[in-house]
């Protein structure tokens, strides 16, 4: 058995090791697509600017230090609760500029679509992805169509790169992490994920769970703009927290422990978690991050945080401490679990 799945049914959590395929899991932020760059992708490109792993790459034009990031979406079904595909792409991109430290400017665009999509679907992808960017404060600039036979895509997929201006001063990344960073989280986790999920299922939820698809921009900007000292940013898609955690965690070569029971997860979505056997903690968000800053720093940060309608319930979940240890968290009955990265794929193409 291995990672595929038959239309309509449940994925494999465990694809098999060794397989030398391309599974679904080696797109779902976990372990397998870890080592899909590690193995493939790195060995061939290497890293020319020092990106790290980290969401956008930096680099300098003139006078000034520009952001760039690149993103593919597959998402079924193409309009969900809470959002569509079209709304996704622009999100996505424009969060991943957020989380180095950029102001997000300009969004690049191309379609893959199959023919048979009804126009009507298009249009209405076409303008939820003009809405999310105004709302947004960029502007899709340039771009691209292809279209495949029926029957060789989804209906459609989407890729966006964004390119985004860099605050004076910033250097935000896993390499900025230090013992004794407080790790802060914007708000609850788990919707979007579920919010797909029961789409695409059919799963008579009530009431609907919605996506938290969303900008980031009135969360993090004003962290920016206030000077503040900002470690590290990383927004928590695929493999969700738990696997953006381990990611930052090797990156800084140190141990993150957070406490669990600080970790807000709405009852409707924890009950469909627990239904469907899935831990919150692994599952994908579209419009929450975590912010590592120092101590010193932390009430203040989580002040200017819940400023914004995108954080109003941020929490400060953990500290950083010395030493490659991973990450670990404490439970409800005080013991400690080791967390680790995503190793199957929980819901295929949930963005």
């Amino acid at each position: 058995m291995n990672a595929d799945r038959p239309a309509g049914g449940p994925a494999c959590p465990l694809p098999l090791a060794g397989d030398d395929v391309v599974q679904l899991a080696h797109g779902g932020g976990g372990q397998l697509m870890h080592e899909l760059l590690q193995n493939v992708f790195l060995p061939a490109f290497g890293d020319p600017l020092g990106a790290g792993g980290h969401d956008s790459a930096v680099f300098s034009a003139g006078a000034e230090r520009l952001a760039i990031t690149t993103d593919g979406y597959v998402v079924q079904p193409l309009e969900f609760p809470g959002g569509d595909i079209g709304s996704l792409a622009v999100h996505g991109t424009v969060n991943d500029l957020l989380m180095a430290g950029a102001r997000p400017r300009y969004l690049s665009a191309s379609f893959i679509l199959e023919a048979g999509l009804p126009l009507a679907t298009l249009r209405r992808v076409v303008g939820s992805m003009r809405d999310a960017a105004a709302a947004s404060g960029v502007a899709i600039v340039t771009g691209d169509t292809k279209v495949v036979e029926g029957g060789h895509g989804d209906g459609i997929y989407l890729a966006t790169t964004g390119i985004g201006t860099l605050f004076q001063g910033t250097a935000i990344g896993p390499g900025a992490i230090r013992p004794g960073d407080r790790v802060l989280l914007s708000g609850d986790i788990a919707r979007h994920g579920m919010a797909v999920m029961a789409a695409r299922e059919g799963l008579a939820v009530t009431p609907v769970i919605e996506s938290d698809s969303a900008p980031l921009n009135d969360a993090v900007l004003p962290l920016l703009e206030a000077g503040m000292t900002v470690h590290c940013l990383r927004d928590l898609t695929r493999g969700g927290l738990a696997s953006a955690l381990v990611e930052l965690a090797a990156g800084a070569g140190v141990t993150i422990a957070i406490d669990e029971t600080l970790v807000p997860v709405r009852e409707d979505v924890r009950a469909l978690c627990e239904l469907l056997g899935l831990d919150p903690l692994h599952v994908a968000n579209e419009g929450r991050f975590v912010a590592i800053v120092p101590a010193q720093e932390a009430d203040r940060a989580l002040a200017l945080l819940r400023h914004s309608a995108l954080a109003v319930d941020a929490r400060d979940i953990g500290e950083v401490q010395p030493g490659p240890g991973g990450v670990r968290a404490r439970t409800a009955v005080g013991t400690e679990r080791p967390i680790t990265m995503l190793t199957g794929e929980q819901l295929p193409r949930i963005c």
